[in-house]
């Protein structure tokens, strides 16, 4: 096992939330710790952890009022990311000689629950378009300035770019973008903005380039919205281009300010809302809507099957259409007492796009995780909910030469795939521990693809058409060994993570391009 298959399988005995939620603890507790002993000075470690408190009771405690008042099941995780991530923008709050603030507290408290709600109000059929946390930085300063109050609070945003604080909120971040498989949206984004922030203070301001570079790492909270904020699921677009697109928006629109300094201009206003951090993450969420507009989902339980072994199949039947492409997968809000992970996971689509029934597979071993247990047993007509489509594995661009390599119940997506597309010469090289019982072979074998089964022992009765190789495990060389004409294929690799490393990398000299879909922490 390689040094990136153990950190998948370390990442992936967790949600992303959950993993989003761990290193935000880590990175409070650590600079909570810095404040007590004098690494960082002139701060209160008591004040800090009363506004921790505060914002985190207020948002938790509104979000659930809100979602009872709206008979929709609240999410209590997300509202104390929500939280942590509010604490990272605005603490240290201001406060008095003798102590804490409390009318400051007050205010931050209205940030929290200004974000829950913004979630349930600035919504487009049940789903939420801004960044939560983004949107209650402004709301609270918008609504200090409506009530004609004094800002005494504001999104300084100088937790999250503290110099002390910057290895731990670096490795935090790159742990998220690794688990969401978003390294390179946050590079884009860290990269571009740093440079023009870079750039506009050297030739504006005559700075050196070190001097440049430390304001760009400890004055801007770069690489803290490149991992915590900009990787938000439920506001980025479903596809890699899109949210490249909307990465470059946000850090153009970060680094303004020392753009304008550069080029003397004056940027506009709304009231005291100034060009920021939070605006930009705000104007990104517009931009990615404005490319792929997305809602909520509501969906009905049909029914269950069994596939063979522990693989079952889900049907739903959507309240509206579902909007994806073949390959994509869903991430599913299951309520529940659920376990460590939480009452969400994702799970590939198996039905094609168009249909009237949604359908999707997971298996469902022994010691199998609450949700999916809670997922079998929900009874017909019951109703579950999905927080939207993501994904960028779909079906190669016409003319590409379709390899498709499943372990599994990695032949999920491809599934859903076969069943919208033509299969034209498309070879599916399908490796599963029983060549007796294999995951939907009635329906491969409808659509016609040439398969080639991988299995320690030969199936007693293998379909017409259907190719055996006799393998302990799916590797690179039984694929290329099977398909002779592979150099001429995209190949196309889904699965466990260990079996989706260590074939796409011995894969990739031997074949036109890899592209993969793990099935991590599922």
């Amino acid at each position: 096992m390689t040094l990136l298959t153990r950190i998948d399988a370390l990442l992936g005995r967790v949600t992303m939330y959950r993993l989003i939620t761990i290193a935000l603890a880590v990175t409070i507790a650590v600079y909570t710790l810095f404040t007590a002993t004098g690494v960082i000075t002139g701060l209160s470690t008591t004040g800090n952890l009363v506004s921790l408190a505060v914002v985190v009771v207020a948002s938790v405690a509104s979000n659930r009022l809100i979602a009872l008042a709206l008979r929709v099941a609240p999410h209590d995780e997300s509202a104390v990311i929500t939280a942590l991530l509010l604490y990272m923008i605005f603490v240290p709050l201001p406060t008095t000689p003798d102590g804490i603030t409390w009318a400051n507290q007050a205010w931050f408290a209205g940030a929290g629950a200004l974000a829950m709600l913004s979630k349930y109000v600035i919504a487009w059929r049940g789903r939420h378009l801004l960044n939560p946390a983004a949107a209650g930085s402004v709301l609270v300063v918008l609504a200090q300035w409506a009530l004609g109050r004094e800002q005494t609070i504001n999104p300084l945003w100088q937790t999250a770019a503290t110099q002390s604080l910057l290895p731990f909120v670096a490795l935090g971040a790159l742990a998220i973008v690794w688990r969401t498989r978003k390294v390179g949206i946050g590079v884009v984004f860290a990269v571009l903005a740093t440079v023009l922030v870079v750039v506009s203070l050297v030739a504006g301001t005559g700075s050196g380039v070190g001097d440049a570079l430390r304001v760009a790492l400890y004055s801007f909270p770069i690489v803290f919205i490149a991992g915590y904020m900009l990787t938000e699921p439920l506001t980025l677009p479903p596809r890699r281009w899109q949210q490249m697109t909307v990465a470059v928006v946000v850090a153009v629109l970060v680094a303004l300010p020392t753009l304008a300094v550069l080029l003397e201009v004056t940027l506009p206003t709304v009231g005291p809302v100034a060009m920021s951090p939070e605006l930009a993450l705000l104007i990104g969420n517009v931009v990615a809507f404005a490319l792929a507009p997305r809602t909520g989902i509501r969906l009905e339980v049909r029914g269950s099957r069994p596939l063979g072994g522990d693989v079952h199949e889900v049907t739903f039947v959507p309240r509206r259409p579902v909007r994806f492409e073949a390959g994509q997968y869903l991430e599913l809000h299951v309520p529940h007492r659920s376990d460590r992970r939480g009452p969400r996971r994702v799970f590939s689509i198996s039905s094609p796009p168009h249909a009237d029934e949604l359908t999707v597979a997971l298996r469902v071993p022994e010691r199998s995780s609450s949700l999916k247990q809670r997922l079998l047993a929900t009874a017909e007509g019951a109703r579950v909910a999905a927080t939207g489509v993501h994904g960028d594995f779909v079906w190669p661009r016409p003319g590409a030469r379709p390899l498709l390599v499943a372990g599994g119940i990695g032949v999920t997506p491809f599934l859903s795939q076969l069943r919208s597309h033509d299969v034209g010469d498309a070879i599916l090289v399908y490796g599963v521990p029983d060549g007796d019982d294999v995951p939907y072979r009635d329906e491969l074998v409808d659509t016609g693809v040439d398969v080639v089964l991988v299995s320690p022992d030969r199936p007693a009765d293998l379909p017409e058409g259907w190719r055996h190789v006799s393998a302990p495990l799916l590797s690179a060389d039984v694929v290329t060994s099977a398909v002779p004409d592979a150099a001429d294929r995209v190949a196309m690799v889904s699965g466990p993570p260990a079996m989706v490393d260590a074939v796409r990398r011995h894969l990739r000299p031997h074949v036109r391009s890899v592209r993969t879909d793990h099935f991590t922490g599922y």
